[in-house]
């Protein structure tokens, strides 16, 4: 019997248990999933859930349940891929015949001093909750200062002021305005929608160091009662310390199936893939749609096809609060309560119909 493992219930590993389960699946095949958690975790609503809009069970989604489906609870300690192992913080050890790694990212501090230390991160359900603590427990006009103005940053402050809109918030952004990969309409947008609302925007912001409460803004001190970090991403520590190729992004480097180039047994899914967009749910889930072919048609020894076709990615939705919204739909810009219905209606399709 080979075992298929595959590291992390992410939005990867997650729609490859939907395409393989119940009847995709060799009969000589069985599935090991490792999950520190006992459930799929909606990561794109982290924000909601750090803002208190939303509860646990808003964005908890179980894993299926299947007889050649085992589902081990823990931590990654390291790959092995000499021995084609898993090993496990708890010292137990997982072995494969067929390996993929989906273990996500964590934040990426930018050797900014104080950073790890002093700030809050949503990152993680685990790290959502304790923010969504800090947060919810701040006393009448305390500041709460965001550091990063992207998609996460922009949702993040938009949901707290909405949820306290006696909290005084402050946005960092590196560039000239929020959001800047979007299309300037969008951005604009944004942040005539912050401005009404009361939320401060800092662009060209350099965050030189963090201390307890304090934010150093191009060294100036800023005090803050609660300091939110969501200026950058970086793959896992397990994944960092993996010996493959990466890019400059630290991303493992792929063939065109999305294996090692020095092992056809081994697949990365999500964000440590180094793949040609930039790390999201809509990517990974296409990615691993891809994966699942290249495992059947390896298991049935039948060739690989010599092109896969482009990852086709629909667009990108944003919300602002809960009743106002932005996005990118098949490179149509959309704006106002239509673009947050859409958000809505497809956080919904996902969590009762699997995708």
């Amino acid at each position: 019997m080979k075992n298929l493992v595959i590291l992390g219930g992410g939005y990867g590993g997650m729609r490859m248990l939907h395409r393989f389960l119940p009847n995709h699946l060799p009969n000589d095949v069985q599935i090991t999933l490792i999950d520190k958690a006992p459930y799929h975790s909606l990561k794109t609503e982290f924000y909601a859930l750090a803002a208190g809009t939303i509860s646990d069970n808003h964005i908890r989604v179980a894993f299926p349940e299947d007889p050649r489906l085992t589902i081990k609870h823990g931590l990654v300690e390291k790959i092995d891929l000499d021995s084609k192992a898993v090993l496990m913080q708890d010292g137990s050890t997982v072995p494969y015949d067929d390996l993929v790694i989906g273990l996500g990212c964590e934040d990426k501090y930018h050797n900014v001093p104080g950073a790890p230390e002093f700030t809050y991160s949503i990152q993680s359900i685990d790290a959502s909750r304790k923010t969504y603590q800090m947060i919810n427990n701040l006393p009448h006009h305390a500041i709460v200062s965001i550091v990063g103005a992207g998609l996460s940053g922009v949702e993040l402050a938009s949901e707290v002021k909405e949820s306290r809109p006696d909290l005084k918030i402050k946005l960092f952004d590196r560039g000239k305005f929020i959001l800047s990969a979007f299309p300037e309409r969008l951005s604009k947008y944004v942040q005539g929608w912050f401005t009404s609302h009361g939320v401060e925007i800092i662009n060209k912001a350099n965050i030189t160091r963090v201390e307890e409460n304090v934010l150093y803004n191009n060294d100036e001190a800023i005090h803050s009662d609660v300091i939110v970090w969501t200026a950058g991403i970086q793959p896992s520590r397990v994944v960092r310390e993996l010996d493959v190729e990466k890019d400059p992004q630290g991303r493992v480097v792929l063939t065109k199936h999305h294996n090692l180039p020095t092992d056809e047994h081994v697949y990365v899914v999500g964000d440590c893939a180094s793949l040609p967009h930039a790390p999201s749910a809509q990517l990974a889930e296409g990615q691993a749609e891809q994966i699942v072919q290249m495992l059947q048609k390896r298991w049935n020894n039948e060739p690989l096809p010599d092109e896969l076709p482009t990852i086709k990615l629909k667009g990108v939705l944003g919300s602002l609060g809960k009743k106002h919204g932005f996005g990118l739909v098949n490179d149509r810009a959309i704006t106002g309560r239509v673009a947050r219905l859409l958000k809505s209606g497809i956080l919904w399709m996902y969590k009762y119909h699997n995708g």
